[in-house]
């Protein structure tokens, strides 16, 4: 497994490099946004670490620009901790996000969980499974998204939160039920992840976002697919 880690600290870099190598994956470093788009676009990584805050390109426009050619699972890293950076970082096309200072060992837990929830959704390459439902169809092998037949980028776990719905149309999940089926029991993050990946599909796949026919609320209960 290879991981692009960015940050502007070389320390910092150094050390993280040092403990993912010594868990065995194939780690490359840089400290700063354009070099991490220039080697994201160079070398598929499996996942990237990226700092929000560096001069220059930040870590919220090399995720977009990342995002605007790759679904590679991208943890951010910030010295912020407020809820409004956090929605940001997601807003831009992260998976995850933690903050500095952070424990090593709570990195090294959400590297495994997003490389493992990668590794089971590409468990299905060679099946021909396709789910349609309206103007929506998902690939489920090729972890490709359809609108009306043009498709549509999502993120890995965007990806993941719509197949669990359009699986289990019908059915209500509280946004902490969500969190534990689709991102895991390990998963340390906010709530409110839920709610920003639920606007961002509406965004993409709705046919009117401001009115969504398919993907639905149930007010103070949760979100599900519509039968």
């Amino acid at each position: 497994m290879k991981i692009l880690v960015v940050d502007d600290e070389r320390a910092l870099v150094k050390g993280i490099k040092f403990n993912l190598e010594n868990e065995g994956y194939s780690v490359d470093g840089c400290y700063d946004g354009a070099e991490a788009v220039s080697m994201a676009k160079k070398t598929n990584y499996d996942l990237i670490i990226l700092d929000l805050m560096m001069p220059g390109k930040d870590g919220l426009q090399a995720c977009q620009e990342i995002r605007s050619f790759s679904t590679v699972p991208i943890i951010m890293l910030t010295a912020r901790s407020e809820r409004h950076d956090m929605l940001v970082g997601f807003e831009s096309g992260a998976d995850d996000y933690i903050t500095k200072p952070f424990d090593v060992l709570e990195l090294k837990a959400r590297v495994r969980a997003l490389l493992r929830r990668a590794g089971l959704s590409t468990a299905a390459a060679g099946k021909e499974t396709r789910l349609t439902r309206a103007h929506i169809t998902l690939d489920e092998a090729q972890r490709s998204a359809f609108k009306d037949g043009k498709e549509v980028e999502l993120t890995m776990k965007e990806f993941d939160l719509m197949l669990f719905l359009m699986k289990n149309p019908g059915k209500v999940y509280s946004r902490e039920a969500l969190l534990d089926l689709v991102w895991g029991y390990d998963y340390l993050g906010d709530s409110r992840t839920v709610d920003v990946h639920i606007r961002r599909l509406r965004e993409k796949l709705e046919k009117d976002p401001a009115s969504p026919e398919m993907i639905l609320t149930k007010w103070g209960v949760g979100y599900y697919f519509t039968l």
